[in-house]
């Protein structure tokens, strides 16, 4: 409620109450789902899980050897990896590991299902490297969207009219190496079935201001979040640090 108060503070409490009445729903919807990724079929979660505009990510790819997607903690980010079912380059994923071994083992084994290579974040600059080192087609996960450390906040952009800090590691590695990059949008169609498009950020990073790229798609995840906020994580804190704009439009 906390993050849906600063997020939409021209909402009232009984809206309010509706969003995170419904997200509660979606997020047991993931839990389940998460359970079955253990079990469901390469065919089912192609069902499940699609693509809506396979011919123009072809074509992106076959331009591109290496690619950076940019996601974030909408609808089911656990079924995301299914799309590496969908494209020839070999697939990786950044991870945060956990304390907990057995949960940590849980994670690296439900998503590395769909032929997903889990990297730990830490190791996923030395990762990159030797794969790029060795010539292979490659396409790396990212969900930007959490709260860096603060000496590790590079750049602030604004989200939900507050000015917050942002992970910008996929744009540095994207500038480093030029690799193209995409972001994900997954629509929630009903409970157990979504709908998810690739989006064009840039294919040539290097003549792109810094931060932009970042910016951009920080944009178009808050205008994807406005359309259907329930299925967004607030159980995150999404406002761990913030500081207020000039000009704050609560509606975007």
């Amino acid at each position: 409620m906390g993050n849906l108060k600063i997020a939409f503070p021209e909402k009232s409490d009984t809206e309010l109450k509706k969003i995170m009445k419904e997200f509660y729903h979606h997020f047991l919807d993931i839990f389940m789902e998460m359970i079955k990724t253990f079990t469901i079929s390469n065919e089912e979660i192609l069902k499940r899980f699609k693509l809506t505009n396979q011919e123009e990510l072809d074509a992106f790819m076959g331009r591109n050897d290496n690619v950076l997607l940019m996601g974030s903690h909408y609808a089911n980010f656990e079924w995301l990896f299914s799309l590496n079912l969908r494209v020839q380059h070999k697939g990786f994923a950044a991870y945060k590991k956990v304390k907990n071994k057995y949960f940590n083992n849980y994670i690296v084994r439900s998503r590395g299902r769909f032929n997903t290579t889990l990297i730990p974040t830490k190791q996923i600059i030395p990762e990159l490297a030797k794969n790029d080192a060795k010539g292979d087609k490659t396409v790396y996960g990212m969900l930007i969207d959490q709260s860096p450390k603060l000496i590790k906040a590079y750049h602030w952009t604004t989200f939900f009219g507050k000015e917050v800090p942002v992970i910008t590691g996929t744009e540095m590695l994207a500038k480093k190496y030029d690799y193209a990059v995409m972001y994900i949008e997954t629509t929630k169609i009903k409970r157990g079935f979504y709908e998810t498009k690739m989006g064009i950020l840039s294919e040539n990073p290097r003549e792109i201001p810094d931060f932009e790229i970042t910016d951009l798609f920080m944009k178009k995840l808050e205008a994807h979040i406005r359309k259907a906020p329930e299925y967004y994580f607030w159980s995150h804190k999404r406002f761990k640090f913030m500081r207020e704009t000039k000009d704050s439009d609560p509606k975007g």
